[in-house]
């Protein structure tokens, strides 16, 4: 995960992330979320931690049913969000060793967590969403592939907006199905309000792992995990932390209809 750090889309780009990926797209995944967290819970969740929260898309959203703290290693990212989420907190850390030293009713991980890329550093998040989650409370992992479900495609996409304009080429492929990573190469152009384009491009490297795996990593950290297919066709893992003396947990919601949000291919968390 520590290539991260070096990635230009995370720190010499990220002003540009609103081009790249437009907080509106993000409505029907926050909603769902919101669902499966109120559902996974023992009592409605109130306060939210976000690890890898990125520039903020899913908290603009979520910010209207949940007090949120928003935790990014990228300074640039947590700088996007703060313009686009003022209300909420936001703080510097790593999903893997950062210690907040309080609990909150649920934590989200969203798909920054494919950039861990090893079974050490994804036990690592899941413990840290452990040591933040109050008994009876619950955490949603949401990765945009497991290796049951992994597909080579590509994207295109980007936005105008003040004068400025981005566009991107993605490649998703996996170059070795025997190891627990996969890669996403990037093309982008960027033109400024100047009129001036110029092109980046870079490759992501990206965790890759099955379903057991998960699961397994989840009862590690001490959650009781549970795997649900979201409404757009993902994997996506719910870990409930134990609390003494609580009945049974509410069942999951069914599955949502499937709506469309434009490409996920992006990792918003980083």
């Amino acid at each position: 995960m520590s290539r991260t750090a070096s990635l230009r889309l995370y720190t010499r780009l990220a002003d540009w992330w609103p081009l790249l990926s437009a907080p509106e797209d993000y409505a029907p995944e926050a909603a769902c979320y919101r669902e499966v967290l109120i559902a996974a819970c023992d009592a409605p969740p109130r306060s939210l931690l976000e690890l890898g929260s990125g520039g903020g898309n899913n908290a603009s959203h979520l910010r209207q049913w949940f007090a949120l703290t928003l935790v990014d290693r990228s300074p640039q990212m947590l700088e996007v969000s703060r313009t686009l989420n003022p209300q909420c907190e936001h703080i510097r850390g790593d999903m893997r060793t950062v210690r907040l030293g309080r609990e909150f009713d649920a934590v989200l991980v969203h798909d920054a967590v494919m950039y861990l890329t090893t079974r050490s550093q994804l036990w690592a998040a899941m413990r840290t969403a452990f040591l933040h989650c109050r008994p009876g409370g619950a955490a949603l992992f949401t990765p945009d592939f497991v290796r049951e479900t992994f597909k080579p495609g590509t994207d295109h996409g980007g936005n105008d907006r003040d004068g400025r304009g981005f566009r991107y080429l993605e490649w998703t492929l996996d170059p070795d199905p025997k190891d627990a990573t996969y890669e996403v190469r990037y093309a982008f152009l960027l033109k400024q309000r100047n009129g001036i384009v110029r092109g980046a491009r870079e490759t992501h490297l990206l965790g890759l792992f099955p379903r057991r795996t998960w699961l397994e990593l989840l009862v590690k950290a001490g959650f009781t995990p549970s795997v649900i297919r979201d409404g757009f066709g993902r994997d996506c893992f719910v870990g409930r932390k134990p609390a003494a003396n609580v009945s049974s947990p509410r069942p999951l919601p069914p599955r949502p209809s499937r709506r469309s949000t434009g490409s996920r291919g992006r990792r918003s968390g980083r």
